[in-house]
């Protein structure tokens, strides 16, 4: 920073209040800021398996049905009586007791934009659109709906977003932001590998240099010159930075959440026992962030696409997918019981479809298939230990009722504090509802 005859410059002020704020990371100024101690509430962390995990290969395997069906896998029991897992998942069976299987989830949409858009919105996309895939038309993501309808405290973002934004080339993947709410709704967005050695989050620290009080002092000067500039508040994308600026100040002055991005405060045992590598270190950046009261963390497991096996399925699970999956999640479910949150944070893993009963014969893989998938749950209030649902014998079709990722997004509202039937209002105005599902009641004991 250099000074003027006149004092700061619009851009230095903006460099300061926007893109020194709207980024991630944090450590110097934490000793001087004060922390504010977040009041308890419910959260969420759904582990997205982006590009769609097999469920024959993870949560419902098929000894009894012929090779192309059953695979090269075979069933593990584990510590319930009665249910099996992929041999693959042999620390997530040993906490089975902790674990809800969904294994009659079903829709009927093979593509996966609107797919995703589905599972991390708890609705379809409008229109089905593919050529536009990111539309603010779109349905809010989880985050987006529990910020407009049951937002944290002050400097707590109402979502976060981790490790990777799903994109692939121009395409993005819809249903990834607050949608037809608009802008100010979206959660933060990491785009950094937590397992990196230089993974930092630069919008979650002062300046180097800046301290609690100058950086209050130009907060103020920032706003003055805002309001002085009234043709600003008629763009959108002004009204974004604008928000942003407020929320990014929010949490510097506050501490707690931006205290959670540096992984270096764990034990190197601790960061061990998630894996060190892109899976476990972002469900531990979920956990630490729940921990700081963030109500809802979406951690992407993979790139886009990553769990897509067309071919290759079985080395490709077996030697990257699966293992560092069930660690992290294992080391997760841990730590939320030791700690005493278990009650209070709801972990969901899914995909946003199965894969083809049927393996391909030409590549070794399996294809898209939404008529049957699993899920697993645990956590906040879910009753561990139990199967709910049945697929036929090929895992072709649920054989039960099936369950809608309208009711998975029911669900998770309902652990967030939202009413799924709350009524909000699209970019004309129109009133919508904002979820169409019915919670499951099964999940916590009930029929």
């Amino acid at each position: 920073m250099h000074r003027h005859a006149f004092g700061i410059h619009r851009r230095e002020l903006l460099q300061v209040g926007y893109s020194g704020l709207v980024g991630l990371g944090l450590s110097q100024f934490l000793s001087a800021a004060e922390t504010a101690k977040p009041k308890k509430r419910k959260s969420v962390i759904v582990v997205f398996l982006t590009g769609a995990a097999s469920h024959i290969d993870t949560f419902d395997p098929k000894p009894e049905a012929p090779v192309e069906i059953r695979g090269e896998f075979n069933p593990i029991s584990t510590k319930v009586p009665g249910i099996q897992f992929s041999e693959h998942l042999p620390l997530l069976a040993a906490r089975a007791d902790k674990l809800a299987i969904v294994r009659s989830l079903a829709h009927r949409d093979d593509n996966h934009l609107g797919a995703s858009h589905h599972a991390i919105t708890g609705a379809k996309q409008p229109n089905g659109r593919f050529d536009k895939p990111l539309s603010r038309d779109d349905f809010p993501c989880y985050a987006g709906g529990v910020s407009y309808l049951n937002p944290p405290t002050a400097g707590i973002p109402s979502g976060v977003s981790l490790p990777t934004f799903l994109q692939e080339g121009p395409l993005v993947w819809p249903g990834q932001h607050g949608g037809f709410l608009g802008p100010k709704f979206d959660p933060w967005q990491i785009n950094q590998d937590p397992n990196g050695a230089k993974f930092r989050v630069d919008n979650a620290q002062l300046m180097p240099g800046l301290d609690v009080d100058q950086f209050k002092d130009r907060l103020e000067l920032l706003a003055s010159v805002n309001r002085q500039q009234s043709f600003l508040a008629e763009s959108l994308e002004a009204r974004k930075m604008s928000d942003q600026q407020k929320k990014a100040a929010e949490l510097l002055l506050n501490g707690a959440v931006a205290k959670a991005f540096d992984l270096n405060a764990e034990t190197p045992a601790d960061r061990d026992r998630y894996g060190r590598h892109m899976f476990g270190q972002s469900l531990l950046l979920a956990r630490r962030l729940v921990q700081a009261g963030v109500p809802m963390v979406q951690a992407n497991m993979g790139r886009v696409q990553n769990w897509d096996s067309h071919g290759n399925n079985f080395n490709r699970l077996k030697k990257d997918l699966l293992p560092p999956l069930d660690k992290g999640v294992s080391a997760l479910l841990d730590d939320l019981g030791t700690m005493g949150l278990l009650d209070d944070v709801m972990v969901v893993v899914m995909g946003e479809f199965g894969r083809t009963p049927k393996v391909n014969k030409d590549q070794g893989g399996r294809d898209h298939w939404a008529r049957c998938f699993s899920a697993a749950f645990a956590g906040g209030g879910v009753r561990g230990g139990q199967v709910i649902g049945k697929s036929d014998k090929t895992a072709s079709d649920p054989t039960t009722t099936p369950f809608a990722l309208d009711d998975v997004g029911a669900t998770i509202y309902q652990q967030l504090g939202v009413d799924p039937t709350s009524e909000v209002k699209d970019r004309t105005g129109r009133p919508v509802q904002l979820n169409r599902g019915t919670a499951m009641k099964a999940l916590f004991g009930g029929g």
